[in-house]
């Protein structure tokens, strides 16, 4: 515990304050560190976060999907059937991670294996009837939930905010960020 710094009473740090208490604080025990950048890094992933636990408890929960089943539907129905890897790639996910859930998509009924004709040991995920239907519903909702979140800028906010985080995640090539490929 650092006695220099007087404890904040737990009723006065939230979710939100606590990124101004946080670029307060690492300002005046580290001065040279520039402030702007941590807010723009720990308010966008405040609010990745807030969106994705959102769309995970209201729209993919009651359904029975976790954030990550939703993301391999999601891939599967969009680009067709692909390899694990491919999957990974497109999901942002570890390979192991999407071998691990794809186990269970399968034992649930949503996804079907089957060897690729271009390799006998290669495995091709793709969508049964079932997951077709499944990621049908289960995007309706979200985008709804989508809308509700958008709602809150205009369109022209809307597509400057994007592409503000295009901008942003081109540049990262410049100085070799590391990201799931």
């Amino acid at each position: 515990m650092n006695e220099d710094q007087p404890a904040i009473p737990e009723d006065q740090l939230h979710f939100w304050s606590f990124i101004d208490h946080a670029v307060t604080s690492v300002a005046r025990e580290l001065p040279d560190v520039d402030p702007l950048p941590m807010r723009l890094v720990l308010t966008l992933h405040r609010a990745a976060n807030m969106l994705v636990y959102d769309l995970e408890s209201t729209v993919h929960r009651p359904r029975g999907l976790s954030w990550p089943g939703f993301r391999v539907l999601f891939a599967l129905w969009l680009a067709g059937p692909m390899e694990s890897r491919k999957a990974a790639e497109l999901t942002g996910m570890s390979r192991a991670a999407v071998s691990a859930l794809v186990n269970t998509l399968e034992r649930d009924g949503l996804v079907a294996k089957e060897r690729a004709p271009y390799d006998g040991r290669a495995v091709l995920l793709g969508l049964s009837d079932q997951g077709r239907s499944v990621i049908k519903d289960a995007f309706t909702a979200h985008n709804a939930r989508e809308q509700e979140w958008a709602s809150a800028l205009s369109r022209q906010d809307q597509e400057t905010l994007i592409g503000l985080l295009e901008k942003l995640t081109a540049h990262s090539a410049h100085f070799d960020a590391r990201h799931r490929a």
